[in-house]
């Protein structure tokens, strides 16, 4: 049986030889992956990229100039070590510019057979219901996912093409992003002469990479924590059916840290680095760090301070983070199909005792991500769901590039609909043939 999403139009599967390239936009990196599909689909990495992030703030475009060098520089060194030019790309979008809206649609079909034209126009109507920001803007749809479908009352289909009833129900998950951060982004890729494939939020990505099959199934929520930004998103019956995110991350530690310590920032990144942690142990009073000083060169100016003066700074800004978290999730009314299920990925993920922070703070079991799935193909003798990708090196198949993987694994997702893939005419077909209802929630 086929996912739910292949029935739809939209982007084909990548055939057998042909190259991808993604490009991770984060707030301290650009990443950049390029990989080839080999035999059954396979894809293996023949280009691996990353450079300082310059431009980015907040995970959002503050300088075009800038960001564009850095673009530069990644695809570049991915492009030297595969050995070829990309032209397209698969990008990210950051977190705290999006927006999650669930749309149920209701299809009248007076005892006939579900064709495909009726799914297309299911989405066709859900697209119509794109969230707007406050000010009532339009904002960027990025993915249209459906949830499940609902048949004379029988609950739980994925895949209702070729079924017969009365009447079909449709639960469509609409993720939509800010209009002018996503433009500026692809106006700042434009002009490092690459066009956009396709956008991907990044908490959708992340997911992807690193939750196996159960956990996408019986629910689980993926957190990962970048640098400038900490993404959410929640899984459950092997679709995204909520994604948000927050301003804050691991740069707003290493900030705290700078101004707590009076250390440079690059300073204050080493620190946290060697010596950070998100909760205290006994040894920490005894345990004694060297801290430079702004403006001063000679080691011996430095402070000689206990690690857990250090700890100290760190642990509220992470608590601050995961109180954030709750009342997002808690917000979401996504509490009971989120379940106990957590996965923590991004740079910041890494630190010590953060998973047992998030445990405690957020009452569920954890586990650090790191790219596992290559694929989320439809079930069979032939599929392949999960395993690892080649070609990615020890330092960059870790929880800080799971959104650049993920990338790669949404590329491989048949079926999302293209939201340029029908014409006004046909739209405007579609439009006035509906005559469907439309619930929100």
């Amino acid at each position: 049986m086929k996912r739910l999403s292949e029935w739809l139009i939209g982007r084909q599967r990548p055939r057998q030889g042909e190259t991808l390239a993604a490009l991770d936009i984060g707030t301290s990196k650009i990443a950049c992956f390029i990989a080839r599909l080999e035999d059954g689909q396979q894809p293996r990495v023949i280009g691996i990229g990353h450079h300082l992030a310059e431009g980015v703030r907040g995970g959002l475009v503050a300088n075009i100039d800038g960001i564009r060098r850095a673009i530069t520089a990644a695809v570049a060194t991915a492009e030297q070590m595969a050995g070829e030019t990309i032209e397209r790309v698969i990008v990210n979008v950051a977190a705290p510019v999006l927006s999650s809206l669930t749309v149920g649609i209701e299809l009248p079909l007076n005892g006939r057979e579900i064709t495909d034209n009726d799914l297309q126009r299911i989405v066709v109507q859900a697209e119509t219901n794109a969230p707007a920001d406050s000010q009532g803007h339009p904002l960027e749809l990025i993915h249209t996912l459906p949830v499940h479908y609902v048949l004379d009352g029988q609950k739980g289909i994925k895949a209702p093409l070729g079924m017969t009833g009365n009447v079909l129900q449709a639960q469509l998950h609409l993720l939509a992003a800010a209009f002018g951060p996503v433009r500026t982004l692809a106006t700042a890729i434009a002009k490092c002469h690459l066009e956009v494939e396709e956008f991907i939020a990044a908490p959708y990505a992340s997911g992807l990479s690193c939750l196996v099959e159960d956990e996408m199934d019986l629910g689980c929520t993926v957190l990962d924590i970048g640098a400038g930004t900490t993404g959410i998103g929640i899984f459950f019956d092997d679709n995204l059916v909520y994604a948000d995110g927050l301003p804050l991350g691991g740069q707003h530690i290493t900030s705290d840290i700078a101004r707590g310590l009076t250390t440079a920032m690059a300073h204050a990144e080493r620190l946290k680095t060697l010596y950070g942690s998100a909760m205290s142990g006994p040894m920490d009073e005894r345990e004694y760090i060297d801290v430079p000083q702004i403006g001063e060169e000679e080691p011996e100016h430095a402070n000689h301070l206990p690690r857990s003066q250090l700890i100290r700074i760190i642990q509220p800004r992470l608590e601050e983070i995961f109180e954030m978290v709750k009342a997002k999730l808690d917000q979401s009314g996504m509490s009971d199909v989120a379940g106990k299920r957590l996965v923590l990925t991004g740079g910041t993920s890494q630190l010590p005792g953060i998973r047992e922070m998030a445990q405690r703070m957020l009452d569920k079991q954890v586990r650090l991500g790191r790219p596992l799935r290559i694929m989320r193909a439809a079930p069979g003798p032939s599929a392949t769901s999960h395993g690892g990708f080649t070609g990615l090196a020890e330092a960059t198949s870790g929880p800080s590039f799971a959104t650049t993987a993920g990338l790669l694994v949404a590329a491989l997702t048949p079926g999302q609909p293209d939201q340029q893939s029908f014409s006004e005419n046909k739209v405007g077909q579609f439009m006035n043939r509906l005559g469907l209802g439309v619930w929100q929630r």
